[in-house]
């Protein structure tokens, strides 16, 4: 057939339609593919992005790097397939084995393979990684060219030193601002170190300032610098200052009383060393993973039998120059930990084995129950809470009238979610004392200024560093004085087919439409890219658009197999009491290797040689090995296609799909 696509007729408009009405004879028989079951069809190689990399907020390139663990993909020279798969992970993430550690993971909530068995362990095989990584001193590359551009990172947490990472790989300077003596953020104050242990917190972090990363600590943007002497010496600002303050409960009686302290003054003063054992009957409200270290926390420190007034927790809590004497850690005994939260226990927001490890060391849960007052003594100190049972109704809780009940306590912390602190910033807050952010992670109305992580709304910590690396992307537009580009639909670090046939010296060839014998424009009479090297043949990339659901794969090619997962050291209630080992052991190489072979990749070809096997005209084949890389294994020669769709039918990973043939 003579007519294109978007062809102008006389008289007519532009048309979407690819032929007129009634053209549906081939001109030449002789172009007329065998059709012996009429589709006309021959296989596309369609890659799309895995549920696993759409579910994950920092992006990560996750079915990639489980392909290096597992061998499929190699990586060119000398590099290791150790270091190949810590390069592939931090491309969107530098830190892999935090967050191995403590990511909630809704990678695996997405992971297709739970329509099989179960998921495969993401974080598991991330934390080794970056475990390592760390053991065999990895370092990250910087950018080859400076571009003399000098951006300010006000804040040292996750998002700030993701922000400052991704901009030296693009040549920016990056100076940090930081309030605290340590980086970290709310990653070494918010969470205990036997989640996050120090030594390996800190050995991502130096990983970071290597890069000439320059620092300020314990300069409050606002208080001990202004804000336009920052502007002044910068040409970017990104705004990543976290949540660092925590919200009190909203009951009569916890405004103003002493031991009624927030989730995040109490992690913060435990994190600093400054607390060492907390209060006989500890009760604390909340439901998410900051309730659940609270509690996890509370029930390793203990309390003493007799205190003095000035060792009460709260004083330690709410004033950083108290601290209490460690030798006094000898004498501490069991506390008792009560978590409450306004959902069931299957329903609460943080992490499923979390919440188990936390019944496991001894914490009392009481789920679907609300508090309503806090209990007062004469002296003006809570010595209880008063909750009652609760169903939510289009997601407020309503009170169930007769089922009041007070807990006992000589400490209340409440968890219920956190705030900023944007004393001396004013001028940069919204109504919610957070900072506003376009679809850029611009702040509106100041150009120059950016802003990533839990300033702009309080979520996970990958969610801040997938923010953090879009805010740099769009600051190096600026710098370079550039309009902000449009963002992919699906907006993570993509697999690209082209920069995998750089890497292994196959880039397709320059198009030299007056070569002799080689590539013709289309009114010259070329007819596809089969035969040429300008082009990549027979592929299509529609990973910026689309996720690949269960439903597109061929999951009875999968058989099960059972997850090899990471040993826990969980202490019994009894063995709590001075237990801070950390809690997750990591996996051995041969089991990381096992577990990333459960990956079924999803959307992108892993190899399995079905195609191949199934087809009944021998029309797919392997490509040459001098032509092979990753997502170029097979091919199809359109001649021999009777368009049967058998090789789609059986591909277990959705990679193919029957479009039009020659």
């Amino acid at each position: 057939m003579a007519t294109p696509w978007s062809k102008t007729y006389k008289g007519e408009g532009h048309t979407f339609r690819k032929f007129r009405e009634g053209e549906s004879e081939w001109d030449s028989m002789e172009d007329k593919i065998f059709n012996e079951d009429h589709s006309h069809r021959c296989p596309t190689y369609v890659h799309r992005t895995p549920p696993c990399q759409g579910s994950c907020p920092s992006g990560e390139d996750i079915r990639g790097y489980l392909q290096i663990v597992r061998g499929m993909e190699k990586p060119s020279g000398d590099m290791s397939w150790q270091e190949y798969a810590f390069r592939r992970s931090t491309d969107a993430n530098p830190f892999p084995a935090m967050m191995g550690r403590v990511c909630p993971a809704p990678c695996q909530d997405g992971c297709n393979r739970n329509e099989v068995e179960d998921f495969v362990g993401i974080n598991s095989i991330e934390q080794f990684i970056g475990d390592t990584a760390i053991a065999n001193g990895y370092k990250f590359e910087v950018a080859a060219n400076e571009t003399g551009k000098k951006v300010a990172i006000i804040g040292g947490g996750p998002a700030g030193m993701a922000a400052a990472y991704q901009l030296r790989r693009k040549g920016h300077g990056a100076t940090i601002f930081d309030e605290n003596e340590f980086l970290g953020g709310m990653m070494r104050y918010g969470i205990p170190g036997y989640r996050t242990p120090r030594d390996t917190m800190d050995a991502e972090i130096k990983r970071i300032i290597d890069m000439g990363v320059e620092t300020r600590m314990k300069t409050r943007v606002g208080k001990d610098v202004s804000m336009e002497e920052v502007e002044k010496e910068f040409d970017a600002i990104i705004w990543a200052l976290g949540c660092q303050s925590g919200r009190g409960l909203p009951v009569d009686g916890w405004e103003g009383t002493p031991n009624c302290v927030s989730g995040v003054a109490f992690l913060k003063a435990f994190n600093e060393g400054r607390m060492h054992v907390t209060a006989d009957k500890v009760v604390c409200v909340g439901g998410g993973d900051t309730s659940i270290d609270v509690v996890s926390v509370a029930r390793r420190l203990g309390h003493i039998e007799h205190t003095n007034p000035s060792d009460r927790p709260e004083l330690v809590v709410r004033d950083g120059y108290v601290a209490h004497d460690a030798a006094i850690s000898a004498a501490r005994e069991g506390a008792d930990v009560t978590l409450t939260s306004l959902f069931k226990q299957d329903e609460m927001t943080a992490a499923e084995h979390e919440v188990n490890d936390a019944l496991t060391e001894g914490v009392t849960i009481k789920n679907g129950v609300m508090p309503i007052e806090v209990i007062l003594g004469d002296d003006g100190r809570a010595t209880g809470l008063k909750i009652v049972e609760c169903n939510l109704e289009d997601g407020r809780p309503v009170p169930v009238e007769g089922t009041e009940e007070i807990i006992e306590a000589d400490l209340i912390v409440s968890a219920i979610g956190q705030g900023g602190d944007m004393e001396g910033l004013e001028a940069m807050a919204n109504e919610r004392n957070l900072i506003d952010a376009d679809k850029n992670y611009a702040v509106p109305g100041k150009p120059g200024h950016f802003v990533a992580g839990d300033i702009i709304r309080p979520h996970l910590l990958t969610t801040a560093i997938g923010q953090a690396s879009v805010a740099v992307d769009n600051i190096d537009l600026y710098l370079s004085e550039k309009d902000f580009a449009k963002r992919p639909k699906v907006d993570v670090h993509h697999f690209d087919l082209i920069d995998k046939l750089v890497e292994t010296d196959h880039a397709p060839g320059h198009y030299d439409p007056s070569a002799e014998n080689g590539p013709r424009p289309i009114d010259q009479g070329l007819r596809g890219t089969s035969d040429s090297a300008f082009a990549v043949h027979n592929y299509e990339d529609r990973s910026s658009d689309e996720i690949i659901s269960s439903d597109m794969i061929f999951l009875a090619h999968f058989d099960n197999e059972p997850r090899y997962k990471r040993d826990e050291d969980v202490p019994s209630s009894t063995e709590v009491l001075g237990h801070f080992k950390e809690r997750l052991i990591g996996l051995p190489e041969d089991h990381a290797i096992g577990e990333a072979k459960r990956c079924m990749s999803c959307g992108l070809c892993f190899e399995c040689d079905n195609c191949v096997i199934y087809c009944p005209q021998d029309a797919v084949f392997r490509v040459k090995k001098t032509d092979y890389t990753t997502g170029r294994y097979v091919d199809t020669d359109y001649s021999k296609c009777v368009g049967c769709h058998i090789c789609a039918d059986v591909c277990p990973t959705g990679y193919i799909d029957m479009g039009m043939g020659l």
